[in-house]
């Protein structure tokens, strides 16, 4: 049984694909898992570069009850969740993937920042590109 944040970090993962199919992108992986880190969403973009894209989520419920964690202006920013840490990690997990796929071109690490109405399973994606 999955827990009530994956399950809101799933259909955010899914808001996040369809946007980037929509805009011409190849999903490559999803939930590449490895012991020591994940990569939510690896694509290739219609640049020909290889993004490695990290979802955030948060609900229009967790907006409407005072977000915990992070408050700019009054609105929840789910992308800043994404830490030095995490990129530090994130960067461990995608040196796996690059070696596993024998990858040797230009890639970027992105942030899909998504905001979601669970009831309808809809939201709006924001994308930060080339956070690193």
């Amino acid at each position: 049984m999955y827990s009530e944040k994956r399950k809101l970090g799933n259909i955010g993962e899914d808001v996040a694909v369809n946007k980037l199919k929509n805009d011409g992108f190849a999903i490559l992986n999803r939930n590449y898992l490895k012991k020591w880190g994940e990569i939510d969403i690896v694509a290739r973009g219609t640049d020909g570069l290889i993004h490695f894209i990290e979802v955030k989520s948060v609900s229009r419920a967790t907006l409407s009850n005072g977000a915990k964690g992070n408050v700019a202006h009054g609105t929840f920013r789910p992308e800043e969740n994404v830490t030095r840490e995490k990129l530090i990690k994130l960067q461990r997990v995608i040196q796996s993937w690059l070696l596993e796929y024998k990858y040797d071109g230009e890639w970027q690490i992105d942030v899909a920042s998504v905001a979601l109405d669970t009831k309808r399973r809809v939201g709006r994606v924001e994308m930060i590109w080339r956070v690193y």
